[in-house]
C-alpha cells in the first residue's frame, strides 16, 4: 500500500495540502481563502472565499479548452428504440438556452427549483442550468406519488417546477402531469411557474398561466452566461431516499463538491477526460447526479443516459450491448442489477454475443456486494469488479479500491480500504475503539471531505442529532462493520439490521452472504423477528434462480446447514421461504426493515421510494404463512 499509503496519510494528516492541490484542477474565478475553515465546529466548510461556477466546470471550460466537438453525452433509450449523442458545444448551446428560459422566468442564484424527469438527456440540461444560474436544484425521482412531491415542494419551495410530460416504464406510459397538479393541489406553497417537456410518446395538458412549454420557451430565449458563486454555496437538494420515516434533504455545496467528483474520477475510477463512463443508475439518485451528470462532466468524459433496464431492454445482454455499442471503460451501477442479469442468465452467455474489449473495469455500490455475485460477475467478464461503498450524504465514495491511486488485492465481501480524505473507524456503542477483527459502529472522524453534506436544507439541529451526536466529533453512517488486519473495511448492513439472538449480536448481511453461495439462490434477504423466548430470529426469503426447481423443506435444509456450518448454531437460523422477488426501493435496496415490521405485526410507513407497492400484499402473504405475526 506505499502509493495509497502516502496518499491517505496526507490526506488525514494535512487535508489543506492535499485537497488545495486537488482543487487546481477546476476552474476558479477567485481562489479560495481557506481550503477548510474550521471556525464554527462541527460545521466545517471548504474553500470558503473562493468563486467558481459548476456548470462552466462541467461544460464552458471544456469547450474553451478544445474539447467542444468531443461526446459530452449519449442518451440510450431502448424503451423508445433512440441513441442520440451531445457534444460538448452542443450541450453548451441547450444548457446556456435553458437557462434564458429559467432566467426569463424569475429564477436567480438562490431560487430552488424542482426536477422530475425520467432518464432523458432534458433532465441533465435542467440541472446545469440551473446551476449555471446559481440556482439550486432538488432532484426528485419521476414517478414518486404525489403526496411524496408536495413533502418536498413544501420543504424546498421552489419556485419554478421543470418535468416532462411523462416515462416509458418497460411497455408502459407513466403520466407525469397529473402527479404534478395533484402535488402542486396538495401543497402548501405554489410554485409560480412550471416547465413541461413534452414526449412524443405522451402528451401534458398544460394549465393555462402557470405551466409552459419547454420547445416552445427555448426558442425565444436569450442564453444566460454562468453566475459565479461561493464556494460554499448550495449547488443542490438531494432528499435522502430513507426507506422509513421523513426524507431528510441533503445539501451539496459547490466548489468542495467539484473539487472531491473531479479527483474521484481520476483516482478512484481510473478514468480521464475523453473516456466513456457509463452510470447505471437514475438522476434521482446520488449516484445520478454525482457519476451520470457532474464527476464525468466536470473531468470531461463522455457520459450515459440511459433509459432501460439491465433485463427485458429488451433482454439480459442490455448492459453488454451498450458498453460494446459506445465503448464504455468503466460501468457504475447497483449489485441488484447483476443479481437480476445472473438470474436470467445465469452462464452469463449473453457476454458472448458482444466485444467487451474496451471495457476496463465494473464498479458496484448502493448495497453490500455479496461474494456470491462478485465472484459470478468476475468470471464472466474478466475485468475487476470493484466493490465500493458509500451514501448519499456523502456523494462519493467512503472506501473503494482506488483503481487510479493504486490497485490492491481484492477481498470478496470488503470494499476495500478508506478512500483519501474519509478517517474510517470502528466504534462500539460506548464511544471506543475497537481492534481489527471486532464489529462495531462505523464511523468517520470529523472533519468529513469535501464533497460531503455540509448540513441538511434549513435544518442544522436535524443535522446534528441525525449524524453527529451518537458520537462526539465523528459522523455516524449508521451502518455496522468491522476492519480487518490489514485496514480493509467490511460493512455488514445498518445496524438495525444486527439482530440479538439470545444475547448474541449478529450480522443478518454475514448471513445473508452465506445463502447467496448456495447454488440455486439469486438473491436474499435475512432479517430479525421478534421470538418470545430469544428475543429476535433470524428468518430468510429466497428468489431462486431461472430455471431453479427444488422444494423449499430442501432449500430450508440446506440453508440451515450451511449457516450452521459457517456461522454455528448460534444463529438459530431455521425458517426460509421461497417467493418470486423482493420488495426494493427504485434504486434496488432491499425493503428488510418493513418486512421485519410486517412479521412483527407493527405498523409501518409505506416507503416512498419502494418500486412495486403490490409486492408488500405478497410479502405479508408470505410472511403469514410462516406464522408471522404471532409466533
Amino acid at each position: 500500500m506505499g502509493k495509497y499509503s502516502d496518499l491517505f496519510t496526507q490526506s488525514i494528516n494535512d487535508p489543506e495540502s492535499f485537497w488545495g492541490e486537488a482543487a487546481e484542477q477546476i476552474d476558479w474565478y477567485r481562489k479560495w481563502d481557506r481550503v477548510i475553515d474550521n471556525t464554527n465546529p462541527p460545521f466545517f466548510r471548504w474553500f470558503t472565499g473562493g468563486e467558481m461556477n459548476t456548470c462552466h466546470n462541467a461544460v464552458d471550460r471544456h469547450v474553451e479548452n478544445g474539447r467542444g466537438d468531443q461526446v459530452a453525452i449519449i442518451y440510450d433509450s431502448p424503451v423508445t428504440d433512440t441513441i442520440k449523442k451531445y457534444t460538448y458545444r452542443e450541450l453548451l448551446d441547450l444548457t446556456a438556452n435553458f437557462a434564458g428560459v429559467l432566467k426569463g422566468l424569475g429564477v436567480s442564484k438562490g431560487d430552488t427549483v424542482i426536477i422530475y424527469m425520467p432518464m432523458i438527456p432534458q433532465a441533465a440540461v435542467a440541472m446545469l442550468a440551473c446551476a449555471r444560474l446559481g440556482a439550486i436544484h432538488s432532484v426528485v425521482f419521476g414517478g414518486f406519488a404525489a403526496h411524496e412531491l408536495a413533502i418536498r415542494i413544501d420543504h424546498s419551495k421552489p419556485k419554478v417546477i421543470v418535468c416532462a410530460s411523462g416515462a416509458i416504464e418497460g411497455k408502459k406510459i407513466l403520466e407525469y402531469k397529473p402527479l404534478i397538479d395533484k402535488a402542486i393541489e396538495l401543497s402548501d406553497h405554489k410554485p409560480e411557474k412550471c416547465v413541461v417537456f413534452q414526449r412524443s410518446q405522451v402528451s401534458a395538458t398544460l394549465k393555462p398561466g402557470r405551466d409552459y412549454d419547454w420547445q416552445e420557451l427555448v426558442k425565444t430565449a436569450e442564453p444566460a452566461p454562468c453566475v459565479p458563486v461561493a464556494a460554499t454555496d448550495p449547488l443542490y437538494i438531494l432528499y435522502t431516499s430513507g426507506t422509513t420515516g421523513m426524507p431528510k434533504g441533503v445539501v451539496r455545496d459547490n466548489g468542495g463538491h467539484a473539487v472531491a467528483l473531479n479527483w474521484s474520477m481520476d483516482n478512484i475510477y481510473n478514468t480521464r477526460a475523453g473516456d466513456v463512463f457509463w452510470a447505471a443508475s437514475d438522476v434521482g439518485w446520488v449516484v445520478g447526479h454525482s457519476y451520470i451528470i457532474y464527476g464525468p462532466l466536470i473531468k470531461g468524459c463522455t457520459t450515459i443516459i440511459y433509459e432501460g433496464k439491465p433485463i427485458g431492454t429488451p433482454d439480459p445482454g442490455a448492459f453488454w450491448r451498450v458498453i460494446s455499442e459506445h465503448n464504455v471503460k468503466v460501468l457504475f451501477t447497483a449489485p441488484t442489477a447483476f443479481r437480476a442479469i445472473k438470474k436470467e442468465d445465469p452462464t452469463g452467455s449473453y457476454t458472448k454475443k458482444y466485444d467487451l474489449s474496451c471495457f476496463k473495469y465494473l464498479f458496484l455500490a448502493g448495497e453490500r456486494l455479496d461474494p456470491d455475485t462478485y465472484h459470478w460477475a468476475t468470471e464472466i467478464l474478466k475485468v475487476p469488479v470493484i466493490d465500493h461503498w458509500w451514501q448519499t450524504e456523502t456523494g462519493w465514495p467512503i472506501a473503494a479500491n482506488c483503481m487510479g491511486i493504486e490497485p490492491l488485492p481484492i477481498k470478496p465481501g470488503s470494499p476495500t480500504v478508506p478512500v483519501p480524505g474519509y478517517d474510517v473507524r470502528i466504534l462500539d456503542d460506548a464511544g471506543h475503539e475497537l481492534p481489527a477483527g471486532r464489529e462495531g459502529n462505523v464511523v468517520i472522524k470529523l472533519p468529513l471531505p469535501p464533497g460531503t453534506l455540509p448540513t441538511l436544507w434549513l435544518d442544522d439541529e436535524k443535522y446534528k442529532k441525525s449524524y453527529l451526536s451518537h458520537f462526539k466529533g465523528y459522523y455516524t453512517t449508521s451502518d455496522g462493520g468491522y476492519k480487518d488486519e490489514d485496514g480493509y473495511v467490511y460493512v455488514m448492513g445498518r445496524m438495525d439490521d444486527v439482530i440479538n439472538v439470545a444475547g448474541h449480536r449478529l450480522s443478518t448481511g454475514a448471513m445473508e452472504e452465506v445463502i447467496a453461495t448456495h447454488p440455486g439462490v439469486a438473491e436474499c434477504a435475512v432479517f430479525g423477528v421478534h421470538d418470545s423466548i430469544k428475543g429476535q430470529i433470524p428468518i430468510g426469503l429466497v428468489v431462486l434462480k431461472a430455471g431453479v426447481d427444488i422444494e423449499p423443506s430442501t432449500m430450508t435444509a440446506d440453508l440451515v446447514g450451511m449457516i450452521r456450518n459457517e456461522i454455528g448454531p448460534i444463529a438459530c437460523y431455521k425458517e426460509t421461504s421461497i417467493v418470486k422477488r423482493l420488495p426494493k426501493t427504485r434504486s434496488g435496496k432491499i425493503l428488510r426493515g418493513t418486512m421485519r415490521a410486517i412479521a412483527d405485526g407493527r405498523e409501518y410507513r409505506m416507503p416512498s421510494t419502494i418500486d412495486d407497492p403490490t409486492i408488500l400484499t405478497e410479502i405479508t402473504e408470505t410472511l403469514g404463512g410462516m406464522g408471522y405475526p404471532g409466533k
